[in-house]
């Protein structure tokens, strides 16, 4: 019985860490695996906030800065020295989507987001891994690492840095 009580309380905090989170931030390894099992990883930094902010900071295999504000997308390529701006078509809420899982065995859940659907594994409460099929139907996998959840994050990550010399698209 005592058991049965631990365990119960351990999957109540799951559950509250995996719906209830404000800000996310983690180290991120994306491969995305075409139909010939051709894997492409990219590296990088996710910082997110309630109601709808991220900003995506690849770091290999080359550096990319993607700025997501509500219903605004600005993607930044120092390699080539350009900045898109971008209305984003379908509004994607990274915090709705966790919010919506339902859970399909310990530490996995399924959400069908967008006509898509999104495996999410926790650990320990925070969240591990986010799979998914692009509209490629390319195997997409973003393993995180050194996350944090509900911390204070500096609003000012989220505004769009570039120099201004960089030509500007706007899409």
């Amino acid at each position: 019985m005592k058991l049965f009580l631990i365990t119960l309380v351990f999957m109540a905090q799951t559950y509250a860490s995996l719906f209830e989170i404000n800000t996310f931030e983690a180290d991120f390894i994306q491969s995305i695996t075409d139909e010939k099992n051709k894997v492409l990883r990219y590296t990088g930094h996710i910082i997110a906030s309630k109601p709808k902010s991220a900003t995506w900071q690849y770091l290999s295999p080359i550096e990319k800065n993607i700025y997501i504000h509500n219903f605004e997308a600005t993607i930044v390529e120092p390699e080539i020295e350009q900045v898109i701006i971008r209305r984003i078509e379908s509004e994607f809420d990274f915090f709705q989507m966790i919010k919506i899982a339902k859970e399909i065995d310990k530490n996995s859940f399924l959400t069908v987001y967008n006509n898509t659907n999104y495996t999410i594994k926790i650990n320990n409460g925070l969240i591990e891994s986010i799979s998914f099929l692009d509209q490629f139907e390319n195997k997409v996998k973003i393993k995180f690492s050194n996350q944090k959840q509900n911390h204070t994050i500096d609003k000012n990550v989220f505004i769009p840095n570039y120099p201004m010399d960089f030509d500007i698209v706007n899409d």
